[in-house]
Protein backbone atom coordinates (compact mmCIF):
# COMPACT_ATOMS: atom_id res chain seq x y z
CA UNK A 1 0.00 0.00 0.00
CA UNK A 2 1.68 3.59 -0.64
CA UNK A 3 2.29 5.89 1.59
CA UNK A 4 0.03 8.63 2.30
CA UNK A 5 2.42 10.80 1.24
CA UNK A 6 5.89 11.39 -0.28
CA UNK A 7 7.24 13.91 2.07
CA UNK A 8 10.19 13.56 3.59
CA UNK A 9 12.17 15.36 6.56
CA UNK A 10 15.96 15.50 6.15
CA UNK A 11 17.86 17.21 8.89
CA UNK A 12 19.39 20.29 8.35
CA UNK A 13 22.52 21.68 9.86
CA UNK A 14 26.72 20.83 9.94
CA UNK A 15 27.92 18.07 8.87
CA UNK A 16 31.39 16.45 7.51
CA UNK A 17 32.59 18.40 4.16
CA UNK A 18 31.87 15.73 1.12
CA UNK A 19 35.15 16.75 -0.90
CA UNK A 20 32.91 15.58 -4.29
CA UNK A 21 31.62 19.06 -3.71
CA UNK A 22 32.29 22.55 -5.40
CA UNK A 23 33.67 24.58 -2.25
CA UNK A 24 33.55 28.15 -1.66
CA UNK A 25 36.67 28.97 -2.85
CA UNK A 26 36.26 26.66 -5.85
CA UNK A 27 33.41 29.17 -7.09
CA UNK A 28 34.91 31.97 -6.28
CA UNK A 29 37.57 30.75 -8.71
CA UNK A 30 34.98 30.52 -11.75
CA UNK A 31 35.51 32.47 -13.83
CA UNK A 32 35.50 33.25 -17.97
CA UNK A 33 36.24 36.46 -19.67
CA UNK A 34 33.67 37.21 -22.12
CA UNK A 35 34.81 38.48 -25.62
CA UNK A 36 32.23 37.13 -28.73
CA UNK A 37 31.15 40.69 -29.39
CA UNK A 38 28.90 44.07 -28.29
CA UNK A 39 26.08 45.24 -28.71
CA UNK A 40 25.70 49.40 -29.95
CA UNK A 41 22.76 51.34 -30.14
CA UNK A 42 22.90 51.47 -34.04
CA UNK A 43 22.81 47.57 -33.81
CA UNK A 44 19.21 47.81 -32.36
CA UNK A 45 16.15 47.13 -34.26
CA UNK A 46 13.16 50.08 -33.62
CA UNK A 47 11.25 47.47 -31.19
CA UNK A 48 12.42 44.88 -28.87
CA UNK A 49 9.69 41.84 -30.28
CA UNK A 50 12.16 42.85 -33.52
CA UNK A 51 15.74 42.58 -31.61
CA UNK A 52 14.17 39.58 -29.64
CA UNK A 53 13.38 37.19 -32.89
CA UNK A 54 16.99 38.37 -34.21
CA UNK A 55 18.77 37.11 -31.13
CA UNK A 56 16.47 33.93 -31.15
CA UNK A 57 17.64 33.46 -34.87
CA UNK A 58 21.06 33.82 -33.80
CA UNK A 59 20.82 30.80 -30.84
CA UNK A 60 18.73 28.62 -33.07
CA UNK A 61 21.79 28.62 -35.71
CA UNK A 62 24.45 28.77 -33.34
CA UNK A 63 22.88 25.26 -32.01
CA UNK A 64 22.00 26.57 -28.12
CA UNK A 65 20.51 23.81 -26.49
CA UNK A 66 16.45 24.63 -25.98
CA UNK A 67 16.95 28.23 -27.28
CA UNK A 68 13.51 29.35 -25.82
CA UNK A 69 13.44 27.43 -22.36
CA UNK A 70 13.18 30.74 -20.08
CA UNK A 71 12.56 31.62 -16.56
CA UNK A 72 9.52 32.62 -15.53
CA UNK A 73 9.66 34.72 -11.72
CA UNK A 74 6.28 35.31 -9.65
CA UNK A 75 5.49 36.54 -6.96
CA UNK A 76 2.37 35.67 -4.77
CA UNK A 77 0.45 38.44 -2.61
CA UNK A 78 2.88 38.99 -0.13
CA UNK A 79 5.51 39.72 -2.38
CA UNK A 80 7.18 36.26 -1.75
CA UNK A 81 9.27 35.13 -5.39
CA UNK A 82 10.11 31.80 -7.30
CA UNK A 83 11.29 30.91 -10.44
CA UNK A 84 10.38 27.94 -12.68
CA UNK A 85 11.96 26.86 -16.52
CA UNK A 86 9.47 26.91 -18.87
CA UNK A 87 9.61 26.35 -23.14
CA UNK A 88 8.62 29.81 -25.12
CA UNK A 89 5.87 28.42 -27.03
CA UNK A 90 4.92 31.40 -29.38
CA UNK A 91 5.95 35.37 -30.02
CA UNK A 92 4.06 38.34 -31.73
CA UNK A 93 3.62 41.92 -32.06
CA UNK A 94 1.72 41.31 -28.18
CA UNK A 95 4.25 40.02 -27.00
CA UNK A 96 5.54 36.17 -25.17
CA UNK A 97 3.12 33.22 -24.99
CA UNK A 98 4.08 30.13 -22.44
CA UNK A 99 1.63 27.20 -21.92
CA UNK A 100 0.80 25.95 -18.36
CA UNK A 101 -1.98 24.12 -16.07
CA UNK A 102 -3.92 26.96 -14.41
CA UNK A 103 -3.68 25.10 -11.26
CA UNK A 104 -0.28 25.19 -10.78
CA UNK A 105 1.29 27.49 -8.62
CA UNK A 106 2.88 30.00 -11.06
CA UNK A 107 -1.16 30.34 -12.12
CA UNK A 108 -2.44 30.79 -8.76
CA UNK A 109 0.75 33.58 -7.88
CA UNK A 110 -0.41 35.30 -11.36
CA UNK A 111 -4.00 35.82 -10.54
CA UNK A 112 -3.02 37.96 -7.51
CA UNK A 113 -0.09 39.34 -9.22
CA UNK A 114 -0.32 39.33 -13.44
CA UNK A 115 3.22 41.25 -13.22
CA UNK A 116 5.94 38.79 -13.91
CA UNK A 117 10.23 38.64 -15.26
CA UNK A 118 11.29 36.27 -17.95
CA UNK A 119 15.09 35.25 -18.23
CA UNK A 120 16.56 33.97 -21.56
CA UNK A 121 19.93 32.50 -20.49
CA UNK A 122 21.77 31.93 -23.85
CA UNK A 123 25.58 30.98 -22.12
CA UNK A 124 26.83 30.32 -25.74
CA UNK A 125 26.51 33.58 -26.92
CA UNK A 126 27.35 35.23 -24.03
CA UNK A 127 23.86 36.84 -23.91
CA UNK A 128 20.78 36.93 -21.97
CA UNK A 129 17.41 39.06 -22.61
CA UNK A 130 15.40 39.89 -19.75
CA UNK A 131 11.52 40.54 -20.39
CA UNK A 132 9.28 42.55 -17.68
CA UNK A 133 5.37 42.66 -18.17
CA UNK A 134 2.13 41.42 -17.43
CA UNK A 135 0.52 38.35 -17.78
CA UNK A 136 -3.15 37.49 -18.89
CA UNK A 137 -4.43 34.11 -19.89
CA UNK A 138 -5.01 33.39 -23.58
CA UNK A 139 -9.08 32.63 -25.37
CA UNK A 140 -9.98 29.31 -25.20
CA UNK A 141 -9.42 29.03 -28.86
CA UNK A 142 -5.64 29.93 -29.02
CA UNK A 143 -5.69 27.26 -25.91
CA UNK A 144 -6.95 24.62 -27.80
CA UNK A 145 -5.14 25.33 -31.35
CA UNK A 146 -2.03 24.82 -29.73
CA UNK A 147 -3.20 21.84 -27.45
CA UNK A 148 -4.14 20.17 -30.99
CA UNK A 149 -0.37 20.41 -32.13
CA UNK A 150 1.11 18.64 -28.52
CA UNK A 151 2.56 15.25 -28.80
CA UNK A 152 0.43 12.82 -27.87
CA UNK A 153 2.06 11.82 -24.67
CA UNK A 154 1.72 15.47 -23.54
CA UNK A 155 -1.88 15.45 -24.30
CA UNK A 156 -2.39 12.56 -21.77
CA UNK A 157 -0.08 14.39 -19.28
CA UNK A 158 -1.73 17.45 -19.03
CA UNK A 159 -4.75 15.07 -17.60
CA UNK A 160 -2.56 13.43 -15.71
CA UNK A 161 -1.14 16.06 -13.56
CA UNK A 162 -2.95 17.99 -11.37
CA UNK A 163 0.36 20.42 -11.36
CA UNK A 164 2.01 21.91 -7.73
CA UNK A 165 -0.04 19.15 -6.28
CA UNK A 166 1.54 17.21 -3.61
CA UNK A 167 1.97 13.43 -4.55
CA UNK A 168 1.88 10.03 -2.19
CA UNK A 169 4.90 8.55 -5.03
CA UNK A 170 6.03 8.65 -8.47
CA UNK A 171 3.94 4.92 -8.69
CA UNK A 172 0.64 7.34 -7.98
CA UNK A 173 1.63 9.46 -10.90
CA UNK A 174 2.62 6.85 -13.72
CA UNK A 175 -0.54 5.01 -12.60
CA UNK A 176 -2.86 8.09 -12.99
CA UNK A 177 -1.01 8.42 -16.47
CA UNK A 178 -2.00 4.62 -17.22
CA UNK A 179 -5.39 5.14 -16.01
CA UNK A 180 -5.85 8.48 -18.18
CA UNK A 181 -4.34 6.83 -21.51
CA UNK A 182 -6.65 4.04 -21.05
CA UNK A 183 -9.43 6.20 -20.94
CA UNK A 184 -9.07 8.27 -24.31
CA UNK A 185 -7.67 4.81 -26.12
CA UNK A 186 -8.80 5.29 -29.81
CA UNK A 187 -10.01 8.85 -29.67
CA UNK A 188 -8.52 12.32 -29.57
CA UNK A 189 -7.10 13.80 -26.61
CA UNK A 190 -9.44 17.23 -25.81
CA UNK A 191 -7.89 19.93 -23.45
CA UNK A 192 -8.24 19.84 -19.81
CA UNK A 193 -10.31 23.37 -18.61
CA UNK A 194 -7.36 23.87 -16.86
CA UNK A 195 -4.55 23.73 -18.86
CA UNK A 196 -4.07 27.05 -21.39
CA UNK A 197 -1.53 29.78 -22.35
CA UNK A 198 -0.63 33.11 -20.91
CA UNK A 199 0.31 35.80 -22.83
CA UNK A 200 3.14 38.24 -21.25
CA UNK A 201 3.05 41.57 -22.49
CA UNK A 202 5.94 43.56 -22.44
CA UNK A 203 6.85 46.79 -20.66
CA UNK A 204 10.86 46.32 -20.21
CA UNK A 205 12.97 44.07 -22.32
CA UNK A 206 16.85 44.42 -21.69
CA UNK A 207 19.42 42.55 -24.28
CA UNK A 208 22.64 41.84 -22.73
CA UNK A 209 25.81 40.98 -24.17
CA UNK A 210 29.12 40.02 -21.94
CA UNK A 211 32.11 42.29 -22.90
CA UNK A 212 35.44 41.61 -21.71
CA UNK A 213 36.73 42.93 -17.87
CA UNK A 214 33.03 42.52 -16.94
CA UNK A 215 31.82 45.49 -18.67
CA UNK A 216 29.01 44.29 -20.07
CA UNK A 217 26.56 45.83 -22.98
CA UNK A 218 23.31 46.39 -20.98
CA UNK A 219 20.71 48.23 -23.72
CA UNK A 220 17.13 48.49 -22.18
CA UNK A 221 13.74 49.42 -24.00
CA UNK A 222 11.02 50.74 -21.55
CA UNK A 223 7.30 51.27 -22.71
CA UNK A 224 6.74 54.81 -22.65
CA UNK A 225 2.81 55.19 -23.87
CA UNK A 226 2.84 54.08 -27.29
CA UNK A 227 6.88 54.64 -27.79
CA UNK A 228 9.66 52.48 -26.51
CA UNK A 229 12.65 54.24 -24.79
CA UNK A 230 15.90 52.82 -24.99
CA UNK A 231 18.67 52.94 -22.62
CA UNK A 232 21.91 51.65 -21.80
CA UNK A 233 22.64 50.77 -18.06
CA UNK A 234 25.63 50.23 -16.37
CA UNK A 235 26.90 46.78 -15.96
Amino acid sequence: MPPASSRVTHRSGPGPLDSSFVDARELSELRREYAAGGLDESDLEAEPIAMFRRWMHDAVRAGVYEPNAVVVATADAEGAPSSRIVLLKGLDARGFVFFTNYGSRKAGELAVNPRCALLFPWHQLERQVRVEGEATRLDDAENDAYFATRPRASQIGAWASSQSEVVPDRLALDERYRETAARFDGEDVPRPDEWGGYLVTPYRVEFWQGRIGRMHDRLSYRREGEDWVVERLAP
